[in-house]
């Protein structure tokens, strides 16, 4: 009977190797880039990387997603306190990334609901996974919207695939039955896309062009 290969123990100290394990673990982030980011680490002052440090700790302590829409926030979600924007106008996006990125456009000042993902059956991600019932309770008791406006008009915000579509589908059969105009962004957004990687020009003609849902 052979011998079983010994067991592979790594050359780096035991914390060193630990840190490349938590960065490998990142998204994208492969265990040849952990080990660079992990000796930049080392190289660099000691400032440098508590300061990196003490970031994630605030980050995450203080970070949090807003009770109304979903956003992230620290104490307060700015948009939904901003009361020069449009409070009966709500803009349905996946992810606060999305939002973010038709924010940089600088051309709609109403309010979001985040919904942090979309429909994913093969996923096991039904509607009770999603903020779905957070925003159909924003239609039906107005006092939970900020400032207690009833809302008169959402825009789906959806990315333009097969899982953004399909959740789309659905919150318009939600939403017909409570009497609010719904629309959604042009289909200047091409089909497959992700609204985060959308220059600010097609963002803005699919706001402009929004289409009503049929």
């Amino acid at each position: 009977m052979a011998d079983s290969p010994a067991k592979r123990t790594s050359a780096y100290p035991k914390v060193m190797d630990r840190l490349i394990g938590e960065l490998a673990n990142l998204p994208g982030i492969g265990r040849r880039s952990a080990e660079r980011l992990a000796f930049h680490l080392l190289k660099s002052d000691e400032g440098e990387a508590l300061a990196l440090a003490q970031a994630i700790i605030d980050v995450k302590k203080q970070v949090r997603h807003c009770a109304t829409c979903f956003h992230l926030c620290e104490q307060t979600c700015p948009i939904c306190d901003d009361v020069s924007r449009r409070r009966d106008q709500v803009l349905v996006v996946e992810q606060p990334k999305d939002l973010l990125a038709i924010e940089q456009v600088g051309m709609y000042r109403g309010l979001y609901h985040v919904l942090m993902g979309r429909l994913s059956p093969l996923d096991d991600i039904g509607p009770g996974e999603l903020t779905i019932g957070a925003l159909l309770s924003r239609l039906d008791r107005p006092e939970t919207n900020p400032g207690g406006v009833r809302i008169a008009e959402v825009i789906l915000g959806l990315n333009p695939n097969l899982e953004g579509d399909g959740t789309a589908l659905y919150l318009a059969e939600q939403i017909r039955t409570r009497g609010v105009k719904l629309t959604r962004l042009a289909r200047g957004l091409p089909t497959g896309s992700s609204l985060e990687y959308a220059s600010a020009a097609v963002l803005a003609d699919a706001l402009e062009g929004r289409q009503g849902v049929e």
